[in-house]
């Protein structure tokens, strides 16, 4: 089977490099245009780009693929390529281009997308992260045939991933990659050999996986400990949760809840700061931080990071300036 690839990250790359070592046929890759990055800024290709050249496979980048939208020319440019790609289906992952009619109309089979939540829920840019936020204990990955909707597609495979509470969205990320690899290949090769039986999505369950801002990072401390932890692990390792102490921002990158709050006591407040943990009072509990980071240093545990930076009982977070809303 003839295959183009449209996908820009690490997670599109994981599953692009299933698809090849299936044994299809990748034609023709479409990726995001190299963007700054890193403390130089310097253009850096998406790893999706970086894996199509190591196989020696064509790739374009259009900034976009609407033929009348604000880049013409590039969408003119990259509908002759799919085209001349004559491909059986495309695959989408993790793109970040929305496909106009055109585009999920060329391949004979459609376009397939590889969507990493249980369809209706987390519809969306962020479905690892929202889905951690929430609290929710299963995600997964659902494969449906695109439509011209947000994520809105008939199912064609649908496999369920369990949620722990160990799990950040780096850990979930990885998972879920290597899964939605997997169960691409399983559709495409049943698509090859008997066809497919789509499966419309449920009408009932229909959430938005919003794209994450940076400013989500900043703790509000007057929030629930168990949607604090939620968002420590959702926000690893992007943005990565923060709050300020001694005037310095800090990055918090693992926690657990407990009980017990002392009446008194203040949103933010250090409680107890030992090896093993930081103690900090929030609305309706105690949240104990184990791994922190100063801005421009490295991620240590609590015991190594307080030998540097010295945090006292006592001592209070400063309350986050952003307005949170709560768990989606």
């Amino acid at each position: 089977m003839r295959l183009i690839f449209a996908g820009t990250p690490e997670f599109a790359r994981v599953a692009a490099q299933s698809l090849y070592a299936a044994g299809f046929n990748i034609a023709l890759v479409l990726t995001q245009p190299d963007r700054p990055a890193g403390r130089g800024m310097k253009l850096q290709s998406s790893s999706v780009k970086q894996w199509a050249l190591d196989h020696q496979i064509p790739v374009t980048q259009p900034r976009s693929l609407r033929l009348e939208g604000k880049y013409p020319s590039d969408a003119t440019a990259a509908r002759q390529a799919i085209l001349d790609a004559d491909a059986d289906a495309m695959v989408v992952a993790a793109y970040g281009l929305i496909l106009p009619q055109w585009v999920l109309s060329t391949p004979r089979l459609g376009c397939f997308n590889i969507h990493a939540s249980l369809l209706p829920r987390w519809r969306g840019a962020a479905p690892i992260h929202r889905a951690i936020e929430a609290g929710d204990t299963q995600t997964g990955i659902t494969i449906m045939q695109m439509d011209a909707g947000l994520d809105t597609g008939d199912m064609l495979a649908v496999e369920t991933v369990p949620i722990a509470l160990s799990d950040s969205t780096d850990t979930l990320h990885d998972t879920l990659a290597e899964l939605g690899g997997r169960l691409m290949v399983r559709v495409l090769e049943t698509a090859g050999r008997s066809g497919l039986s789509p499966v419309p999505q449920p009408e009932a369950g229909v959430t938005y996986a919003a794209k994450i801002e940076k400013r989500e990072a900043a703790l509000d401390w007057t929030l629930p400990a168990t949607l604090l932890a939620q968002r420590i692990r959702a926000f690893t390792p992007f943005p990565g949760a923060s709050a300020v102490m001694r005037g310095e921002v800090i990055k918090l990158w693992a926690a657990q809840v407990l009980g017990g709050l002392p009446t008194g006591t203040l949103p933010g407040q250090v409680l107890a700061a030992g090896p093993g943990g930081l103690d900090i009072a929030t609305l309706d509990g105690v949240l104990r931080v184990t791994r922190l980071q100063k801005a421009g240093g490295k991620t240590l545990d609590v015991a190594d990071f307080l030998r540097g930076f010295d945090i006292e009982s006592g001592m209070v977070f400063a309350p986050s300036s952003v307005t949170s809303t709560g768990a989606p």
